[in-house]
């Protein structure tokens, strides 16, 4: 992290290693929540079988905190708008343990997709309030740079849980839900070394809070619901793909979901080469690699073919994610960045939530899942089509 520790915020306050390194980790924590029990879903079934509705009850275990993020993330903005980000941040991160091992202790199905609810009311403020964060503290090329970090580090992470995941829950489903308590130490951290933007100053007693340029804000948001479908298929089905092939272990499981991360986490460390391109040029590349990807898996059959598949989306994903967050952030002030922010974490997450449902539904009408991803990965291909077709009176498919 050599390079933010020399960074300035936009108004010339200094944020070092240390505000840098707890704003990543704490970003981590709800990528934990999305992809922690993953490699564990089947099993998660198998323990509430007798559950009715429990093939949907179980991925929306894994989903429904993404849901809730898209609901209230909107919220958690204007709140990080208008009273300061970091008071938020240290009250969320200490709800998410709360709720986070729940799980530990509850003995139905319904109570534990009702935890996961808390969950994400937690990871909505998590996520907003340290991307925020993160942007206040740094502006132009530094704030590209810096938020492309910030994807990176959450999926070199990922690679991590999905691991652990599959490791602990070979042991039981509920042991990785012990993994949670991780937050309260960064609460401790956050009321130790984040300090408010020198921009906060006096802001809070602005009212009203100056209006959102929806025009500007729009079309990343939209784009970026569809792009939440295409970066959670393969977190949530690629377990499901496996097991289906007769990987039964959940190690086995974990381990693959790790080299897909690894391949987002590349995708995103690309983006800082990339970014002077521009989205004009990077969202056709991401969807179209991501198309690809979920093609080659969804025809592949056997697991070296499946694998790359997984690694070609997952590399596309991993450079998606910050094209539309840079994008979406580029030109608004101090006082509009909480709630753009926040509303492009609800788009992202809407569309991480409905995925599975998506996917479930396509999946019923049609063969089962591999045609699902079948026609997941055209409508990304046609993605890349429309947004290569030149707009009137503009040269890139994203304006201005």
């Amino acid at each position: 992290m050599a390079e933010p520790t020399t960074t300035l915020s936009p108004t010339g306050r200094q944020a070092g290693p240390a505000q840098a390194a707890v704003l990543l980790a704490a970003s981590c924590l709800p990528v934990l929540g999305a992809v922690l029990l993953a490699p564990t879903l089947p099993k998660l079934q198998d323990a509430f079988a007798g559950t009715p509705g429990v093939e949907a009850l179980v991925p929306i275990t894994l989903t429904i905190p993404a849901l809730v993020i898209g609901i209230l993330a909107p919220f958690a903005g204007r709140i990080a708008d208008a009273f300061g980000r970091r008071t938020l941040l240290t009250i969320s991160l200490l709800v998410y343990a709360v709720f986070g091992t729940a799980p530990l202790w509850l003995g139905s199905l319904p109570l534990i997709v009702l935890s996961r609810v808390g969950v994400g009311v937690a990871e909505a403020a998590i996520m907003t309030c340290c991307t925020t964060l993160l942007a206040d503290y740094y502006s132009g090329p530094q704030r590209d740079r810096i938020l492309g970090l910030q994807v990176m580090v959450t999926t070199l992470s990922a690679t991590v849980f999905f691991g652990l995941g599959g490791a602990l829950g070979d042991r039981g489903w509920r042991v990785p839900f012990w993994l949670y308590v991780v937050s309260l130490p960064l609460a401790a951290l956050v009321t130790l070394v984040i300090f408010p933007p020198a921009e906060a100053t006096g802001s809070a007693e602005r009212h009203p809070l100056p209006p959102l340029p929806w025009r500007t804000l729009l079309r990343p948001c939209l784009i970026s619901l569809f792009g939440g479908v295409v970066f959670y298929a393969l977190i949530v089905e690629l377990s499901y793909v496996l097991d289906g092939m007769g990987y039964k272990s959940t190690a086995t499981i974990g381990a693959c979901a790790a080299i897909a991360s690894l391949a987002t986490a590349a995708g995103a460390f690309t983006f800082s080469r990339l970014a002077p391109r521009g989205p004009a040029f990077l969202l056709p590349l991401t969807f179209g690699l991501s198309g690809l990807g979920l093609l080659v898996v969804a025809v592949g059959g056997v697991l070296p073919v499946v694998m790359t598949g997984a690694v070609i989306t997952s590399f596309g994903t991993g450079l998606l994610l910050p094209t539309l967050l840079t994008w979406a952030l580029s030109g608004l002030s101090y006082e509009q960045r909480g709630r753009g922010t926040g509303l492009w974490t609800a788009s992202l997450f809407i569309g991480e939530f409905f995925c599975p449902l998506l996917i479930l539904g396509v999946g019923a009408l049609l063969t089962g899942l591999s045609s699902a991803l079948a026609v997941l990965a055209v409508a990304s291909l046609l993605a890349t089509a429309l947004l290569l077709y030149p707009r009137p009176r503009a040269a890139s498919p994203v304006g201005s």
